[in-house]
């Protein structure tokens, strides 16, 4: 939105924020249970504000040292294509290229075109050499 002022906060969002702008930005749902167990486990995160309101934001989990993962990057809708979620993204891999170990290894998962995003940032896809695998708990 032109004229918008968006602020980017280094900060884990909020639980009900969490969870809203995950389903907004077309991310699957998470309970509150689920988001208020692992929030408190951000290794680092940004959210993005307007007029002091969450609009946006991203995650790095990981163990501190070896391995991290860069997850939950979601932007309303009204706010996409704004280069939001590049900012967010841009703020979480300089945190990490200032504050992780050589050798580290860094990953995400790419939802759809969001892999042209992330490959600027030096994301490759790992196949064939590997491949992303994941299941969800059903309960």
């Amino acid at each position: 939105m032109s004229g918008t002022t968006v602020t980017y906060r280094a900060e884990t969002p909020s639980v009900a924020d969490f969870c809203r702008l995950r389903v907004t930005a077309g991310l699957s749902p998470k309970s509150e249970e689920a988001a208020s167990r692992g929030l408190p486990n951000t290794y680092f995160a940004v959210v993005a504000h307007v007029d002091g309101r969450a609009i946006g934001m991203g995650r790095i989990i990981g163990d501190g040292g070896t391995a991290f993962q860069i997850t939950d990057i979601a932007v309303e809708p009204e706010f996409q294509g704004q280069g939001i979620g590049k900012a967010i993204v841009s703020r979480l891999v300089d945190h990490l290229q200032q504050t992780a170990p050589k050798g580290a290894y860094v990953s995400l998962i790419a939802d759809g075109d969001a892999q042209h995003l992330y490959a600027k940032f030096g994301f490759n896809p790992t196949a064939p050499a590997s491949i992303g695998m994941a299941f969800v708990i059903g309960k």
